[in-house]
C-alpha cells in the first residue's frame, strides 16, 4: 500500500472514530438545543454569534442536518440575523467537509462512495455553479454526503462552494423563519415557513426534472422528486 493511501486511511479512521464519539456522547445534542441558545448564545453579543458559528460549522461538518442550524439561528437571533448566521455556519461546514474529503480522505471516501461520486461529478460537470445551486434547492438528499462526494470528485471548489452558498439561501430562510416563530409564539411564521418549504421543494423538483438533461442523482432522489413535483402539479391544477 502506498504511504499516501495509508496515511489518508489512518486519518480517515481517526476522524470517523472521533465523529462516532461525538455522536455517541451526544455532545451536540446538549449544545445545539434551545437551552444552550438561551444560556450561552442569546444576548451575548458578538461572543454569542461567534460561538454559534463555530459550533454550527463543526456540527454540519460532521453530518448534522443544516436545517437544525438554520432553525436554531432563527430561534436565537431572529429571521434576518438568524438566516445570515445559519447560512455562514452551514457554508463553513460545507467547506470543512469538502476539503477534508479532497485533501485527506480522498482514497477511502472514493472507494466507499464511488457510485455517488460519479453521479455528482457527471451532474455538475458542464455547469458546476448552477447545477450545485439546483442540488441545494432540492428538498431531498444528504448535505453531508454531497459535500464528501463533491470533495472527492474533480468538481472545482469555487463554483461548488459559491453555488452551495446561493442554493442554501431559500431553505435557510425557511427554517430560520420557523425558528423565530417558536420564540415569539407566532404560529403564522411557522405556517408561512411550512408553505415556503413546500413551494421551494416543488420548484426544486421541477427545475431538476427540466434541466438535468438525462443525468441523475440516484433512483431514490428521482422517485421522491417525481412524487413531489406531481403532487405540486396536482395542487396547481386543482
Amino acid at each position: 500500500m502506498k504511504p499516501r493511501v495509508l496515511v489518508s486511511g489512518l486519518a480517515l479512521l481517526a476522524t470517523l472514530v472521533a465523529i462516532g464519539w461525538v455522536i455517541e456522547s451526544r455532545v451536540f445534542g446538549d449544545v445545539l438545543s434551545a437551552a444552550w441558545i438561551d444560556t450561552d448564545v442569546r444576548g451575548k453579543g458578538i461572543v454569542g454569534e461567534v460561538l454559534f458559528l463555530c459550533v454550527a460549522g463543526l456540527a454540519t461538518a460532521v453530518a448534522l442536518p443544516r436545517h437544525v442550524v438554520s432553525f436554531l439561528g432563527g430561534y436565537a437571533f431572529g429571521v434576518v440575523l438568524g438566516t445570515l448566521l445559519g447560512l455562514i455556519g452551514t457554508l463553513l461546514g460545507c467547506v470543512v467537509t469538502f476539503f477534508y474529503a479532497r485533501v485527506i480522505g480522498r482514497p477511502l471516501v472514493s472507494a466507499r462512495l464511488g457510485a455517488r461520486v460519479q453521479r455528482i461529478e457527471d451532474f455538475l460537470a458542464a455547469h458546476p455553479f448552477w447545477m450545485t445551486v439546483l442540488i441545494r434547492l432540492l428538498p431531498v438528499g444528504n448535505n453531508f454526503a454531497t459535500n464528501l462526494a463533491a470533495g472527492v470528485s474533480r468538481v472545482p471548489a469555487i463554483p461548488f462552494l459559491l453555488g452551495s452558498l446561493l442554493g442554501y439561501v431559500p431553505q435557510t430562510l425557511v427554517f430560520a423563519l420557523a425558528g423565530s416563530g417558536v420564540d415569539v409564539g407566532a404560529a403564522w411564521r411557522i405556517g408561512i415557513a411550512v408553505a415556503l418549504f413546500l413551494v421551494s421543494g416543488v420548484i426544486g423538483a421541477w427545475l431538476y426534472r427540466k434541466y438535468r438533461h438525462g443525468k441523475t442523482l440516484g433512483a431514490e432522489v428521482d422517485e421522491a422528486l417525481e412524487e413531489q413535483a406531481d403532487s405540486g402539479s396536482g395542487v396547481q391544477r386543482g
